[in-house]
């Protein structure tokens, strides 16, 4: 990986971007760009011998229920609260927010 960005190379990534950069921009971003590269060039070097390849962070297990049926409130008293409900198709109606 280049460890360096010249004025050139950051204009023409930005040109692929359609991003229109001024001179401190693209001083900036060439700056950065070899950052992040460095750091990547510093993770690809830490020894992962004896590291299992992972496929994902979640633990196996205990994140998942079984679905249940739970009682649920009673139609009748959640459309009583309501200021303007439909009781029959058991609806609540609400002001127009879009025209």
């Amino acid at each position: 990986m280049p460890s360096d960005f010249t004025r050139e190379r950051v204009a023409a990534i930005a040109a692929l971007a359609n991003l229109e950069l001024d001179p401190p921009e693209v001083d900036m971003f060439a700056r950065q760009l070899a950052d992040i590269l460095a750091y990547a060039d510093e993770v690809q070097q830490v020894d992962t011998t004896g590291v299992p390849p992972t496929t994902t962070v979640a633990t196996e297990g205990g994140a998942d229920r079984d679905d249940e049926v739970d009682p649920s409130l009673d139609l009748g008293d959640v459309l009583a609260n309501a200021p303007d409900a439909l009781r029959n198709p058991g609806l609540f109606r609400v002001p127009r927010v879009l025209s």
